[in-house]
């Protein structure tokens, strides 16, 4: 593919601040987007296997959740509405209720902290300190949450730590599942600590865990694992808090990526995929009883995103009402494990669902397979503290002959730069 080199500095590089990063990952200007593809604006197809980074499960402009948002800004509905009750609120909640809060039996509240996943990371950490009395809350080695300061603090990548520029208190980390390789037992060395008045860990008033890590390096915690870590914060009176952002809304099979495991976790942040169409919108649930909240305690200007109601709630009609999206999910995923474990790379493949990780030597080899699929047409990006992991986020609704494509240019990229 031959790719057109602007001429002159862009009004990116001379107007738009340096922090911007994925332009620089794919130097192209993109123009519009349908299904799992997107195209430039001299009218290139790229196969999108990043999906607005979780964003996207159900695909670009999806005519199932676009037509619906039409019609509801063609008839003048509500755009902006802070936390006043409106129809498309109505509808979503009682819709969210019977598709995915009912089946499950899950006794969750739902909280609109704001537009983004830290916003609900940030209602969550507040919460769980509230209720609890306590400050410390654990994360896990290499997690990520999100840039806010709270959030921050409970990341683990060291760059992204960095730009804080204040220290990161009243959080401590975790060995994360495998990440000792099986030299001491699961959480051996958390439980230690909590029960040794001499080891300085101040009882935490919450666990906060991804049962996929995503930005860490894709790395899938075992089903028996978080139903041990559940079972520990049970017996020390600790709140489990899923970050369920990127993995949730159906990204590894299940609706929630924690059912695999049956733990019920006491507080859930969800976003991304919850509007299904790339609309700003978060969600925090929590056990009815932890709804210790004064009105206004916690509130944000952009919370009541209702053009978000109103895709959210197509989306969870369209494909939450079975299980079919769920079971072709599952399928798929082996079809992906498979042709991962074909390029030979430094680890075996690892995911869930539709997320998975191609592990190389380092960054430098992960970085070029990403440029070379850029140049034949998929987009992917990387992950993992070096960045030496080559992630796969494709839409939940690739078909079948999309998805061949995709892990085929990822084939030849891999060859290309061995």
């Amino acid at each position: 593919m031959t790719l057109i080199a602007e001429t002159g500095p862009t009004v990116f590089e001379t107007v738009e601040s340096e922090v911007r990063s994925y332009c620089r990952t794919w130097p192209t200007v993109f123009e519009r987007a349908t299904g799992s593809r997107l195209f430039d604006e001299h009218g290139r197809p790229f196969l999108d296997f990043f999906a607005g980074a979780g964003s996207l499960n159900y695909g670009h402009n999806n005519p199932a959740l676009k037509r619906p948002l039409l019609d509801y800004l063609g008839g003048d509905g509500i755009t902006h509405g802070l936390d006043m009750s409106t129809t498309a609120k109505r509808e979503f909640l009682e819709t969210f209720r019977s598709t995915v809060l009912a089946p499950r039996a899950l006794p969750y509240k739902v909280m609109f902290p704001g537009p983004t996943g830290t916003n609900a990371v940030e209602a969550a950490l507040k919460l769980a300190r509230k209720v609890t009395g306590r400050t410390t809350v654990v994360s896990f080695t290499n997690a990520f949450h999100g840039m806010s300061l709270g959030s921050l603090a409970l990341t683990g990548n060291a760059g992204k730590r960095a730009g804080a520029g204040v220290p990161l208190t009243h959080t401590v980390q975790m060995p994360y599942d495998r990440y000792l390789g099986g030299a001491l037992p699961d959480f051996h060395w958390f439980e230690r600590l909590l029960e040794d008045s001499g080891s300085g860990l101040d009882h935490p008033a919450a666990v906060i865990v991804e049962t996929v890590q995503g930005e860490g390096g894709v790395n899938p915690a075992r089903a028996e694992w978080l139903r041990g870590l559940a079972d520990l914060c049970r017996r020390r009176d600790m709140l489990l808090i899923v970050d369920d952002i990127q993995m949730g809304c159906g990204r590894t099979g299940d609706f929630f990526s924690f059912e695999e495991a049956g733990i019920t976790p006491d507080i859930v942040t969800l976003s991304k995929s919850i509007s299904g169409y790339g609309l700003p919108l978060s969600l925090c649930l929590f056990r009815d009883e932890l709804d210790v909240w004064e009105p206004g305690e916690h509130n944000g200007t952009f919370r009541g995103n209702n053009p978000a109601f109103v895709t959210a709630t197509a989306a969870l009609d369209a494909y939450w009402r079975d299980t079919a999206l769920r079971d072709r999910t599952l399928r798929r995923a082996a079809t992906v494990e498979a042709a991962l474990g074909e390029l030979g790379t430094a680890a075996a493949p690892r995911g869930r669902g539709l997320v998975w990780g191609l592990e190389f030597e380092d960054g430098e080899r992960a970085r070029a397979v990403c440029r070379r699929a850029f140049e034949l047409g998929l987009l992917v990006e990387t992950s993992g503290p070096r960045d030496e992991v080559v992630k796969l986020l494709p839409p939940l609704t690739v078909t079948d002959d999309e998805l061949d494509e995709g892990l085929g240019i990822l084939s030849r990229a891999v060859r290309h730069t061995a």
